[in-house]
């Protein structure tokens, strides 16, 4: 893994917000019809940064696994998932361009995780206390996501707990501005992530990255692996 790795993670979190409106925007939602009278940023907040931490989490345990000295000496076993992740970054890119659909089929690999966790979920709504939407925010991150498999299976192909824990935090801290601020403008980022023009912009940049850092593995697999 080097810094580029971090660094396009960070900006997919960031541009795939397209993507994660039509995942999170009606967690969004119902989190924020629940919320107790007041001020509801810090909430919002509250949730995210959880939601962040179970990134890290996620990552911290596809980096541990893919340490595992099974895989270690397997070189070619962490080249495949490192090509499986780009192609699927590729894949991401195109339906965010609105070019290809079939991806969001791969989001279902998760669902049994999901519904194991929704009744935890469940008993911790409606929020009554700040310190919940930690938890809450938590368990969201464990929502069945194409960009979250992506991040985790690069998390996975990096080697190591805290490369795959860094991969996931930045991936996480790129999505958090979007997310924010459909807390409080839901309407109006719906609106601008719906333009033809992001949406291109979103995909293209995902394809770049996956062409790139497939490149980077026959071009430059010492920098890599």
């Amino acid at each position: 893994m080097h810094d580029f790795d971090v660094l396009a993670f960070l900006l997919a979190g960031f541009l795939g917000g397209g993507h994660c409106f039509g995942m999170c925007g009606g967690v969004v939602a119902a989190f924020s019809l629940q919320l107790p009278p007041g001020p509801r940023l810090r909430y919002h907040l509250g949730f995210n940064l959880g939601r962040v931490a179970g990134y890290t989490l996620i990552g911290a345990m596809a980096g541990g696994l893919g340490a595992l000295p099974l895989l270690v000496s397997l070189q070619f076993a962490k080249l495949v998932l490192y090509v499986l992740a780009n192609l699927l970054l590729i894949g991401v890119g195109l339906y965010l361009a609105g070019w290809v659909s079939w991806i969001v089929h791969i989001e279902t690999v998760g669902r049994p995780v999901w519904r194991f966790l929704q009744p935890v979920l469940r008993r911790r709504l409606p929020v009554r206390r700040w310190q919940d939407t930690l938890i809450v925010g938590a368990l969201w991150g464990w929502l069945p996501c194409g960009l979250v498999y992506t991040a985790s299976l690069s998390a996975l192909s990096s080697g190591g707990i805290g490369q795959g824990a860094l991969i996931m935090l930045a991936f996480g801290l790129g999505t958090l501005p979007n997310l924010l601020l459909m807390g409080q403008a839901a309407g109006q980022i719906t609106q601008w992530l719906r333009k033809r023009f992001v949406r291109l912009l979103a995909g293209s940049a995902f394809i770049a990255f996956g062409i790139y850092r497939l490149l980077s593995v026959l071009l430059f697999s010492h920098m890599v692996l």
